[in-house]
């Protein structure tokens, strides 16, 4: 098998509005496709960031909470990277998004933090 690239990363929301305008309007991901599937009663928003299909939001009526954060088996968290760290974490500050104190990775000296997405997702930003 050779996988060429990451294709995308689905996500399953509880508030639908909340979530659309978390990711376009705060992380600034533009909307490729939005489409509501009538017989599933949810909604699949395609995102795509710099040109880069990422995304596929859902929404269904009566999904479960995630159990355990972050340890759980299974997906652990989503990264983006940004090119300054503080200056990201002070436009999520100001848009009343808690962050968790910037960290240094102590393998490759790099600064990252994490935040949380409307449904409580966690999120890594690491910066270049």
């Amino acid at each position: 098998m050779k996988i060429e690239k990451l294709h995308h990363i689905a996500i399953i929301c509880s508030d639908y509005e909340k979530s659309k305008y978390f990711y376009t309007e705060i992380l600034g991901f533009k909307i490729e496709q939005e489409v509501y599937r009538k017989e599933r009663e949810s909604y699949k928003l395609d995102l795509s960031l710099n040109g880069q299909y990422l995304i596929e939001l859902f929404s269904f009526p009566t999904s479960p909470d995630r159990l355990t954060r972050p340890e759980a088996v299974g997906l652990r968290h989503i990264a983006f990277a940004v090119k300054d760290i503080e200056k990201e974490v002070s436009f999520l500050t100001s848009k009343k998004i808690t962050t968790e104190p910037i960290r240094i990775d102590e393998f490759t000296n790099k600064k990252f933090t994490f935040f949380s997405d409307p449904d409580h997702l966690p999120i890594e930003i690491y910066e270049l």
